[in-house]
């Protein structure tokens, strides 16, 4: 068996490290996030460059090729940009293959995914939460059939949306890898948040029932229409809310890969715009919930260069009082009925048509509604997708107050008479990015604690997509052969699962890139930041067993920082899961002041048999470092040294 000592696991860090940077894995230009920066007072770090992704089509949806940066005006709030950079990218050029890396011992993960550089990437994102389960059925078909003729060299990931976002599949154009995630990993699911969650053509409603009756009866309709509409209000919200932070989600993990990422949404229904209308004077007002909870998403789904197509889940609409199988059989003999159906029908595809489409338009996609030919429409997605022009510049106007500035795009000379179509992002956030993030304008303390703690909830949860954020490995071994009757010291079970033994305890040990963290140098001359290292189980319905994390506090004297600088961070965890449940642990490095994670998840299967690591005493916890920064001491042993600037506090 390989013995692996954390020196050595440092070095393979390093060494995955260099093949990340060869991909530009930071978050593309124009995005607020946090870029590491070593040597600097304060770990964060921005551009001013702004990348916008632009797909021009000929009438007929065909994209256009060959043009040059003259073809394009760009400009800023009405002011012309200069074109710094310019790339044409199309489906036809050779597909560049993602470095390989590093073979790693056993046990010994990493969160880093492997992607070509400048690669087009395509996400299927099927939406259970707002889509009613027979057209969850229907999609789903209809993405079997496209998985039979996919494009060979499109790399594509499979998502699905509840109450929160699930990792199906990751980035592959293995034909055989995403006909088995149609077949085995989409399952529709009910909505517990829809009315009517199994898309039943025709629900009576109190008018139908009473529309017969006198005044007094009518009065008492209107009543409980009033105060069924107040209940069914409370659902909506949360639909919203939970489809905000799943798109909150993507966008973070999205943003640590290159290039352009396009988002094919199947949804039976929208209940919200997350993107503003920069084409009004407030760009909030045509949205249901305010800029409180869209500014970060926005700016994410920016700066991570991702496109979003949304398709209608539901395929061609029939008016329901004509529909064959509808429960009520009015329309045969009451005309006002199909009337009454089909005005609503006409309204509400009308209003979810117009969020669709925006949508679509504001980050640089398309909407198709209406349509039974869905593997057509992820087809015709990602081949629009997949033919662009980047265009960066710097904005002209150099002072940044967190205002939504509009991107306008324009044709020059002939091209601009002949009716090309156009689709790229119409906006951003002028946020000053040489400044760490703070509360933005008109944004509440409530509000942005509720989207890093939806973020750093989601980052958690069993199933959900690994946040890349920070580079790190992890290497799980048995600490021993031997079984226990309890848990790892400072482990906590779950008090609301009944839980036995036997239990296997696992020693976790975490390498990270100190550049990956943001510590800010304070007027005394310290730096200070903090560090937290979680370890979860979770059985396969993502029910938590056990979990332990703990949390340093940096504050590090300029020699200290130094040190800190050029090695790398390492940590040291226990976790027992029990022997007779299957389960899976979920590990994971949080940036606190950035909430910036890196996760890995594992099955503990693939751990619980490999050998324990060389040594045989158990690993000492080094003491908690003073705050004026001295070093830290440790009674580990040399294989499994903590750098003296990281203990736990």
């Amino acid at each position: 068996m390989c013995r692996f000592p954390l020196r050595v696991l440092a070095a393979y860090l390093l060494s995955v490290a260099a093949v990340a940077q060869t991909t530009s894995r930071q978050p593309p230009p124009g995005s607020k996030g946090v870029v590491p920066s070593q040597g600097a007072s304060v770990l964060h770090a921005g551009t001013q460059l702004v990348v916008v992704d632009v797909a021009v089509q000929d009438q007929n949806g065909h994209p256009v090729r060959g043009l040059t940066k003259d073809s394009f005006q760009l400009l800023e709030s009405k002011a012309p940009q200069q074109i710094l950079n310019f790339e044409e990218h199309t489906s036809s050029a050779p597909q560049a293959r993602g470095p390989e890396l590093p073979k790693l011992p056993p046990g010994t993960f990493t969160d880093y995914t492997s992607v070509a550089p400048n690669g087009t990437l395509n996400i299927l994102l099927l939406d259970t939460l707002n889509t009613p389960l027979k057209d969850q059925s229907f999609v789903r078909s209809q993405l079997q059939q496209y998985v039979i003729h996919a494009d060979p060299s499109a790399r594509i990931a499979i998502f699905g949306m509840t109450n929160r976002l699930l990792f199906l599949q990751g980035f592959s154009s293995d034909p055989e890898m995403l006909k088995d995630a149609v077949e085995h990993k989409l399952i529709p699911r009910a909505s517990v948040l829809l009315e009517d969650p199994n898309g039943n053509s025709h629900t009576e409603s109190l008018t139908d029932i009473t529309s017969d009756m006198g005044p007094a009866m009518a009065q008492l309709s209107a009543n409980l229409q009033q105060f069924a509409a107040e209940q069914q209000s409370f659902p909506l919200q949360l639909r919203q809310q939970y489809t905000l932070d799943a798109f909150n989600q993507l966008a973070h993990y999205l943003a640590n890969f290159p290039g352009r990422k396009n988002v094919i949404w199947f949804s039976g229904g929208f209940p919200l715009n997350i993107l503003p209308d920069p084409g009004l004077k407030n760009p909030f007002s045509a949205m249901e919930l305010n800029n409180k909870e869209f500014r970060e998403t926005t700016n994410l789904l920016n700066g991570a260069q991702v496109a979003v197509y949304p398709v209608e889940a539901s395929g061609v609409k029939t008016v329901p009082a004509l529909d064959a199988a509808s429960s009520s059989q009015k329309g045969d003999g009451n005309p006002t009925a199909v009337s009454d159906d089909a005005a609503k029908l006409n309204s509400g595809q009308a209003a979810e048509h117009t969020t669709m489409e925006q949508l679509g338009d504001d980050t640089g996609g398309h909407a198709y509604s209406n349509t039974n030919g869905l593997a057509d429409a992820v087809a015709r997605a990602m081949d629009s997708g997949s033919n662009y022009y980047t265009l960066t510049y710097n904005p002209s106007n150099s002072k940044w107050k967190g205002e939504y500035r509009k991107i306008q795009v324009n044709l020059t000379g002939p091209l601009a008479t002949r009716g090309l179509q156009l689709a790229y992002r119409h906006g951003y956030y002028a946020d000053d990015p040489n400044q760490p993030r703070t509360t933005a304008i008109n944004e509440t303390a409530a509000t942005a604690a509720h989207s890093a703690e939806a973020y750093a909830a989601a980052a958690m949860a069993r199933g959900t997509p690994t946040p890349e954020d920070i580079l790190f490995k992890v290497r799980v071994l048995p600490d021993s052969k031997t079984d226990e009757d309890t848990v790892a010291p400072g482990n906590e079970l779950n008090p609301n699962e009944r839980i036995k033994g036997p239990f296997r305890r696992f020693d976790v040990d975490f390498v990270a890139l100190p550049g990956d963290f943001q510590l800010t140098q304070q007027t005394d001359g310290l730096h200070t930041g903090s560090i937290e290292f979680k370890a979860y189980v979770y059985d396969p319905n993502g029910k938590l067993l056990d979990a332990i994390g703990n949390t340093i506090q940096l504050s590090l004297t300029p020699e200290t920082y130094k040190r800190f600088t050029q090695q790398a961070v390492a940590f040291h965890l226990q976790i027992s899961a029990p022997v007779r449940r299957e389960s899976y642990l979920r590990v994971a490095i949080h940036d606190v002041p950035s909430n910036r994670f890196g996760v890995v998840e594992i099955p503990v299967s693939s751990v619980s048999r490999l050998a324990p690591p060389a040594y045989s005493k158990p690993f000492a916890q080094p003491t908690t470092p003073p705050t004026n920064g001295t070093p830290a001491t440790s009674a580990a042993p040399p294989d499994k040294t903590v750098p003296p600037a990281v203990a736990p506090h």
